[in-house]
């Protein structure tokens, strides 16, 4: 039978095929991740457990026995697999497992992971691939064209409600019991707290992480500091990219809008080579973390070595600042462990300066294009994040040096002091890493630490804060009117003043939240002075992380006000205000000029 007279015959069932694949997908998927919930985060039973997994194969089986189908109904069977090559991948690697495991009882993936001393990771495979079937239910449901005409929701409101999906079900899964050590299991209100540092990629903690959560209970971690790490938006998009033809304007606009990209053909381009660049430059530090463990710090085994790195490197890319020991980065045989310190910090650092900076300086194009025409210079949102973090980086660890040689420095050498500087300046604008006790820093320290958490990290990036750009407008802005300019230049170029407002209000509901906040926990958690409550209030709303030890004490409500803190910090003080506000009807009109007298 020819190619032509096949797709005659399966034209006439091919609505009917699809409809009856997309629902038995969507029924499928919910299924399976139904089913790992249950196995990770319930069942103790072995028996149980193995009927479990046979299940969950069965469904994996179904996944590749569907997308063969959609091979068959897709009439142009070549272009389908170039456009699904990445889906077609996977189906492959499950078809050779199930056939191997239940034909020739030889389990490749299992197989392959136990030599590597990593057997558990045959759990995370299956986990792997339903969440990528459910990611696809997702990509699905927002390419509805029903939904997107009933649902007109701003791409603000979008963002806002995706971490509070991501943190809710956080939360439910850290209340599992296989999650946690603890035989009684997790409460509420500290499991929120968990979920919303891990998926705000903050790093403060009221549980130790390395002792309190099972494997399970850190690969959840792990997974939440990722997604929330680039948002889960954006994973939804690049996979509708990965999967299908590509995403429609609604899309671009709303990633146009989360990223604070220059452009919309720009966040079309950006999308892929964001998340090939998060994951190269993770692996990349996960393997110079695996290289640098010393010998004092012990290992169950390969696996878990791997792992660790793997978490470390994520953690540290991500801002997220969490750690699986006790003290983080301060523990006994990391304290001397400088390249692995240098190694993080440099993580930490590309993270900080956003994924559009990273691309004009370090993306091949981009080099090409200079080395081709070296007069030409880098874009000006680039200057901007690259010199004025820079500036922050150098002020940092120049003030921390001389604040604290005599002090959390005084046991070390010049070289070792100086890097311990750098590590805290590095650290303390958008990650809770430390290398030296916190709860000893001096009170002149903790206050510039402040003000660096309070500036954050650049736009588009994995930090918080106030951001690099908002601040360096509000300098400008300020000696433009000191030095009594009419326009705000920088570089040759003019600033608008819509910029400039928008960078006073940022800086004005970071102010008041901050306040609020702060008299909020003065009343709650009196018992700790205001200097420490004020740092972990900063620090929570930076999405940094760094703690002068108080959060494990602090009360429910002081709690409340520090996930409150963390998720205000992550997504944006004037996203949030956008997400709740009204536009004006009209603005095509203007009052008689006033004045008032200021200062």
């Amino acid at each position: 039978m020819n190619t032509e007279r096949l797709n005659r015959l399966l034209y006439g069932s091919k609505l009917w095929a699809y409809m009856l694949m997309r629902r038995t997908t969507y029924v499928l998927t919910i299924v399976a991740i139904g089913l790992l919930l249950y196995a990770h985060g319930v069942v103790t039973d072995p028996g149980t457990l193995q009927l479990i997994y046979y299940a969950i194969d069965a469904i994996l089986g179904v996944f590749v026995l569907i997308y063969l189908l959609r091979i068959l109904y897709g009439f142009e069977r070549l272009k389908f697999l170039q456009r699904t090559w990445f889906e077609g991948t996977l189906m492959g690697l499950i078809l050779i497992n199930h056939v191997g495991t239940y034909l020739f009882n030889f389990p490749v993936i299992y197989n392959i992971f136990e030599g590597l001393g990593m057997p558990l990771s045959v759990e995370v495979y299956r986990i792997l691939v339903s969440l990528y079937m459910l990611m696809l239910l997702i990509v699905e449901l927002l390419e509805t064209r029903v939904h997107l005409k009933t649902l007109q929701v701003k791409p603000a409101v979008i963002f806002l409600m995706s971490f509070l999906s991501l943190i809710a079900i956080g939360t439910a899964m850290f209340m599992f019991p296989k999650m946690t050590n603890d035989p009684d299991g997790m409460r509420f209100i500290d499991a929120l707290f968990m979920a919303t540092s891990a998926s705000c990629i903050t790093g403060l903690a009221v549980v130790d992480p390395g002792t309190y959560f099972t494997l399970a209970g850190q690969v959840v971690l792990l997974g939440l500091v990722q997604l929330g790490g680039l948002g889960v938006m954006t994973f939804a998009t690049f996979f509708a990219t990965l999967m299908r033809q590509g995403i429609g304007i609604k899309q671009h606009v709303a990633m146009f809008e989360i990223m604070e990209s220059e452009s919309i053909s720009f966040t079309k381009g950006l999308l892929r080579k964001l998340i090939m660049m998060t994951l190269s430059i993770e692996a990349f530090g996960a393997v110079i973390i695996f290289a640098t463990w010393s010998n004092e710090v012990e290992f169950v085994g390969l696996g878990s070595k791997i792992f660790f790195s793997v978490f470390h490197a994520v953690s540290a890319f991500c801002n997220a600042g969490l750690s699986l020991f006790p003290e983080g980065l301060y523990s006994n045989p990391l304290q001397n462990a400088y390249v692995m310190h240098l190694t993080i910090a440099a993580m930490v650092i590309l993270g900080g300066i956003g994924f559009p900076t990273m691309l004009d300086v370090f993306s091949p194009d981009a080099m090409r294009t200079r080395m081709a025409m070296p007069w030409r210079n880098w874009k000006m949102m680039t200057r901007v994040t690259v010199y004025t973090s820079a500036a922050l980086l150098a002020f940092g660890t120049i003030t921390f040096f001389l604040l604290e040689y005599f002090n959390t420095l005084s046991h070390l050498n010049f070289a070792e002091a100086l890097i311990t500087s750098f590590f805290q300046s590095a650290t303390t604008r958008s990650s809770g890493f430390h290398t030296v006790d916190v709860s000893a820093i001096s009170v002149p320290a903790l206050l510039i630490m402040m003000m660096l958490m309070f500036i954050g990290a650049s736009p588009g990036s994995m930090g918080g804060g106030i951001k690099t750009t908002t601040f360096m407008v509000i300098i400008l802005s300020v000696w433009t009117t000191i030095v009594g300019k009419r326009n705000i230049e920088i570089g040759k170029r003019t600033i608008p003043h819509s910029v400039s407002y928008k960078a006073f209000a940022v800086f004005t509901f970071a102010v008041v939240f901050n306040i609020l906040f702060l008299i909020i926990l003065s009343i709650s958690d009196s018992q700790f002075d205001i200097l420490r409550l004020a740092f972990e209030q900063v620090s929570a709303f930076g999405t940094v992380g760094l703690s002068t030890g108080i959060t494990a004490g602090l009360s429910d409500i002081g709690k409340m006000v520090i996930i409150m803190s963390m998720y205000i910090g992550r997504v944006g003080t004037l996203t949030l205000a956008l997400a709740i506000s009204t536009r004006v009807p009209s603005t095509a009109y203007k009052y008689p000029d006033t004045h008032l007298s200021i200062g």
